[in-house]
C-alpha cells in the first residue's frame, strides 16, 4: 500500500506542500530514486504545482506550453530550430510584450542541457519557468519587477537528443548522451573566434581553422544569438560546483591551464560572484569540490585556467555579439537522483534570480543623429577596455562601478565622448545617450575590408531555419545567406567576419 507524508513549509504568504509518494518495498529496492516525487503547491488563485521530477522531452514541451498559456499576457513559447533528430529547441519567453524587443529593456537568456547527460540545469530551468509564471500572477513584487523590466528567454534543453540517450542509460553511469546524436560536442562546435582575437593582439600562434561539421543545434543557437540583442546569459552544466567565465580557450595554444582573461575580466568576475555568492554553498570553503580544489577560489574561475578548449559557446557570445555569457557548473553529479531535485532547486533558486537581476548593471542608452533618428551599428567603447558593443536602436554595456570614459562612434558621424561615474549602490543601469553629428569623411581602409559583410548584413533571423542548401523553385539560390561560407568551406582562413570589433 502506498504511504504519503505531507510537510507544510511557509513561503511568504503562500504555502509549499511537499509530498513524497512511497511505492511498494520491492519496487523501491530495485529503483531507489523513483519513489521520491516532491512537488510545491503554491496556494492562492491562480496557483500552480511544481513537480520536482524528471521530465521527458514531450513532458517538458507540454509544461512549457502550458505555462505560457497560463501566463499568456507575459509569456510565449517559440522554437529556435530543431535538433539533429528533428526535436524542437523550444524557448519560453517572459516579457510584458512577448515576441518584441522593447527599447532600453535588456535581453537575458538561460541555456540548459547543452550536454545531454548534464540534466540538473534542464530541470531547474523548467521549474524556473513555472515559478516565474506563478509568482507573477500571485503578486510577487520581485518577480513582477524582474519581468516588467527584462525580456527573459529560457532554453531548458539545447540537446534533447542527447538527453533521451542519457535518460535511457540512467543506471549505466550516465556516460552516454553528452554529445548530440551526430556525436558532436556542442560546446566545442562554435566558430573558434578566440584564436582570431588572440592573433589580432599579436599573440604568436596561428589561428585555428573553423569547425567543419556544424551541428543543427549549434546553427540554431548561432542564429538566435544574432537575431536578439542579448546582454547577459548563462549556460547550465554539471560535473563541478563553480562558475567559470571567458576566455575558455588558452591564449597560448600549448598551455592547458593558463589564466586567459577577456578585456572585461573584472566585470566577468563580478557576474560570476553574483551567482556563486547567492548559491547556498557554491562559494563555501568547506564545500566538497568533486575531488578538485576550487573551494579557495570562492566558487569561480577563469575557464582557460581550469582547462582550455576551443569552439565554446561562451567565447562565441562574447566575441560575436554584445552578450556576456558564463558557464555555471551546478554540482558533482551530472544526473542526480530524483530526490535531489527539490533540494537543488532550493540551493539554486536565489542564484538564478539574482543572476537575472544582474543584467541591470552598467549603462544603457540610445545613439541618435541631430534629427532624433536612431543610428544603427554605432559602437560604444570604454577607455581601457578593448571590447566594444554596437547599437541597434539602443545599447547596453555591462560595467563595474567606477569612473569610465565612453566614446560613441559611427561611420559618417562625429565622435562623442562622455565621462560617467557609476556608484557602488546603483540598483539599475545608468542612462547615457549620445547625439552624433553628420560629417563628410573619406571611407576608412579598414572599413572597406570586411569579408562577407554584404551577406552578413542580409542575415534573416526569421527564415524558419532553412536547410544549408536553400532552394527556390527547385533552383539553388544565387544569393547565399550570411553563414554560407562558414558552413561549406573546406579550407582557407578562419572566418574573421564573424568577429566583432575586439
Amino acid at each position: 500500500m502506498d504511504q504519503k507524508t505531507q510537510v507544510q513549509i511557509p513561503l511568504k504568504s503562500h504555502t509549499v506542500s511537499l509530498s513524497k509518494t512511497l511505492t511498494s518495498s520491492s519496487y523501491r529496492d530495485s529503483h531507489p530514486w523513483r519513489h521520491w516525487v516532491a512537488f510545491a503547491n503554491f496556494s492562492g488563485e491562480p496557483s500552480t504545482i511544481i513537480q520536482f521530477i524528471y521530465h521527458t522531452n514531450a513532458q517538458m514541451v507540454n509544461v512549457l506550453k502550458r505555462t505560457a498559456a497560463k501566463c499568456s499576457d507575459i509569456s510565449r513559447t517559440y522554437s529556435i530550430g530543431r535538433s539533429a533528430e528533428g526535436k524542437d529547441l523550444l524557448v519560453i519567453e517572459f516579457s510584458t510584450n512577448p515576441g518584441h524587443h522593447e527599447l532600453l529593456k535588456p535581453e537575458f537568456k538561460y541555456v540548459g542541457n547543452m550536454h545531454g547527460n548534464e540534466v540538473l540545469g534542464r530541470q531547474l530551468l523548467i521549474y524556473l519557468a513555472e515559478y516565474l509564471c506563478s509568482e507573477y500572477l500571485l503578486g510577487n513584487e520581485r518577480i513582477q519587477t524582474l519581468i516588467n523590466t527584462t525580456r527573459i528567454h529560457i532554453l531548458p534543453s539545447m540537446n534533447p537528443d542527447g538527453y533521451e540517450l542519457a535518460s535511457a542509460q540512467y543506471f549505466n553511469g550516465w556516460l552516454n548522451g553528452r554529445r548530440n546524436s551526430q556525436n558532436i560536442d556542442l560546446n566545442r562546435n562554435f566558430p573558434d573566434l578566440t584564436s582570431i582575437a588572440y592573433s589580432r593582439r599579436r599573440y604568436r600562434h596561428t589561428p585555428r581553422l573553423p569547425n567543419l561539421q556544424v551541428a543543427p543545434e549549434t546553427y540554431a543557437v548561432m542564429k538566435w544569438i544574432r537575431s536578439i540583442p542579448f546582454v547577459l546569459s548563462a549556460s547550465l552544466h554539471g560535473g563541478e560546483l563553480l562558475v567559470s567565465y571567458p576566455f575558455d580557450f588558452s591564449k597560448h595554444p600549448h598551455e592547458d591551464k593558463m589564466f586567459s582573461p577577456t578585456p572585461d575580466e573584472q566585470m566577468f568576475k563580478l557576474l560570476a560572484r553574483t551567482y556563486a555568492d547567492a548559491h547556498a554553498n557554491m562559494a563555501s570553503n568547506s564545500t566538497d569540490r568533486c575531488g578538485a580544489s576550487f573551494a579557495h577560489r570562492g566558487g569561480i574561475i577563469n575557464g582557460a585556467e581550469w582547462y582550455s578548449f576551443a569552439g565554446g559557446m561562451a567565447d562565441f557570445n562574447y566575441l560575436h555579439s554584445n552578450c556576456f555569457e558564463l558557464t555555471v557548473e551546478l554540482g558533482c553529479e551530472k544526473f542526480p537522483p530524483e530526490d535531489e531535485l527539490y533540494p537543488e532547486w532550493l540551493r539554486n533558486k536565489e542564484a538564478l534570480l539574482s543572476f537575472m537581476e544582474a543584467v541591470h548593471q552598467g549603462i544603457k542608452g540610445v545613439v541618435k543623429d541631430e534629427f532624433g533618428n536612431g543610428i544603427k551599428g554605432a559602437t560604444i567603447s570604454v577607455r581601457g577596455i578593448r571590447h566594444e558593443v554596437t547599437t541597434d536602436g539602443d545599447y547596453w554595456r555591462l560595467l563595474n562601478p567606477g569612473v569610465h570614459v565612453l566614446t560613441a562612434t559611427a561611420s559618417g558621424y562625429s565622435k562623442v565622448m562622455k565621462r560617467v561615474n557609476l556608484p557602488h549602490n546603483m540598483d539599475k543601469a545608468g542612462r547615457v545617450d549620445f547625439v552624433l553629428k553628420k560629417v563628410s569623411l573619406e571611407p576608412d581602409v579598414d572599413d572597406l575590408y570586411i569579408p562577407g559583410v554584404e551577406t552578413y548584413e542580409r542575415f534573416d533571423p526569421y527564415n524558419q531555419f532553412e536547410s544549408y542548401r536553400d532552394r527556390e523553385n527547385g533552383e539553388e539560390r544565387q544569393e547565399k545567406p550570411w553563414w554560407w561560407s562558414y558552413f561549406t568551406q573546406t579550407s582557407g582562413s578562419s572566418p574573421t567576419w564573424l568577429l566583432r570589433n575586439f
